[in-house]
């Protein structure tokens, strides 16, 4: 394998209920180490819409932003992370993407998505056959340079051990709650080193 130092641009793929807003802090922090950032906004951002439907969103973003052989990096927070995968597994993302980053992202989902019938939300219930089919052939993920991070005391992604996705590369970090892992410093410095670092392709 050769390990190549390029930088990519960078696609922050936010959460429920949250716009790309919520990477303000990272996104500064990226770019003041000389990365290009970008962020989408999913819509509707609730749960309402089905993942695959959002993935289309991210799809349709990169296709629209980016030239045709641009690779990219992409990191995305808590559902986020669902719908990048479903990018990357099913929509072809995984012929772009070099790194992969989860943040509390529920690969095996949480129980906090039995609280609510949106259609969204129903996919990101444990054992739900759109995770399943995901999880299915997680192992072309190997093909990545992929990270998840994630926090034991995390109360939307129950049980927590479910940012575990048991492949790449994972990072524990003791944050206490769920929305404060995009601002710790100690995420913020994570990040940044991983998509600074070189690929091996």
């Amino acid at each position: 394998m050769i390990a190549t130092k390029q930088q990519n641009p960078v696609l922050l793929v936010h959460g429920i209920n949250d716009t790309g807003a919520v990477f303000n802090k990272m996104a500064f922090s990226l770019r003041q180490q000389g990365l290009s950032v970008h962020t989408v906004d999913l819509i509707p951002n609730n749960g309402s819409e089905v993942l695959e439907k959002l993935a289309q969103q991210v799809a349709n973003y990169v296709n629209d932003t980016f030239a045709t052989a641009q690779p990219l990096d992409i990191v995305g927070f808590s559902m986020g992370g669902i719908v990048s995968r479903y990018y990357i597994q099913r929509l072809g993302g995984i012929n772009r993407v070099q790194r992969f980053i989860t943040i509390s992202s529920p690969h095996y989902g949480t129980i906090v998505a039995y609280g609510t019938w949106l259609a969204g939300a129903l996919q990101m219930r444990p054992h739900s056959d759109f995770l399943n089919d995901l999880n299915s052939d997680v192992e072309m993920l190997k093909q990545l340079n992929f990270t998840s991070i994630w926090t034991p005391y995390d109360l939307m992604i129950i049980p927590t051990e479910s940012s575990q996705l048991g492949i790449g590369k994972e990072i524990t970090l003791p944050v206490l709650l769920h929305p404060l892992m995009l601002t710790d410093s100690r995420t913020l410095s994570i990040v940044a080193k991983i998509l600074t670092k070189s690929v091996k392709s």
